[in-house]
């Protein structure tokens, strides 16, 4: 059966199956970074809400953890009846503190290496820095996006929005037929990176027609309806950037860096 399927794609009939793109081993080297610094985010989360947990049961609020920990004099902090902290608690938060700065001290190294280290992966290295150019995508996204998504050499618009999990997934029995919502299908974490990508266009490409066209549609509508139509905004705009990338078509009113280094957000 196997054979009989390959002669016929062999000869013509595409339809018969689909081919699997399977990355090769620099390029899945190369996703090393961004995925490892996403696991180190969240730790990193997860100390600062242990940290901010341990003092706001004790009555101390109002530090911002993530920017004042280096500074952070746990053993002078007093808590809400006007006590000092308990002497293990205090060794408690500072154990926190430490792991905390060696998890940042990790991304920012992550984050040197993710941007500048030398790769054999040219032409995915070059879909990056076209997408740094555009405002509103900055390192994180742009290399996500080239390294997991656009590194694939897409057909047409519809396998794009079909990788990222963006298409609708129509229901049809009998007399009925309705819009299950998009099929979720491929991989989540660019999915969602796509939907943070499309919120950051609509504020800083304001200009652009893909921007126009979600405010002439949700203008006095509720959050509910804008959370609904910016996945019809990240399916665009994937397929947006897909052109740009692949063909060098800049998506219509989209407004450029003024250097060619990309230092967008």
């Amino acid at each position: 059966m196997l054979v009989r399927t390959l002669i016929a794609w062999c000869r013509g009939e595409r339809h018969v199956w689909s081919l699997v793109r399977i990355p090769s081993v620099d390029e899945e080297d190369l996703r090393r970074s961004h995925r490892e610094r996403s696991r180190l985010v969240r730790e990193r989360t997860a100390h600062i809400n242990r940290i901010k947990g341990l003092l706001f049961a004790q009555g101390v609020r109002g530090i911002n953890i993530k920017s004042q920990y280096k500074t952070l004099a746990v053993d002078q902090l007093v808590t809400g009846d006007g006590h000092h902290l308990p002497p293990r608690l205090v060794c408690e938060v500072a154990r926190e503190i430490q792991r905390l700065a060696m998890v940042q001290e990790q991304i920012a190294k992550i984050e040197r290496e993710r941007d500048t280290a030398p790769t054999p992966c040219e032409a995915t290295e070059r879909k990056r820095r076209l997408l740094l150019r555009l405002r509103s995508i900055g390192p994180a996204i742009s290399a996500l996006l080239s390294r997991e998504v656009y590194y694939r050499q897409f057909a047409n618009r519809r396998q794009v929005g079909s990788f990222l999990g963006l298409t609708p997934s129509p229901y049809s029995s009998g007399e009925e037929e309705r819009c299950q919502g998009i099929s979720r299908a491929g991989r989540g974490h660019a999915r969602a990176i796509m939907i943070e990508a499309a919120w950051l266009w609509i504020r800083h490409q304001p200009k652009s027609a893909l921007t126009r066209w979600f405010l002439e549609r949700t203008a006095g509508q509720s959050t509910r309806i804008r959370k609904t139509m910016i996945v019809a905004v990240a399916r665009k705009l994937a397929i947006a950037l897909w052109r740009y990338v692949e063909h060098g078509l800049v998506p219509q009113g989209a407004i450029l860096n003024p250097s060619t280094t990309g230092n967008a957000r």
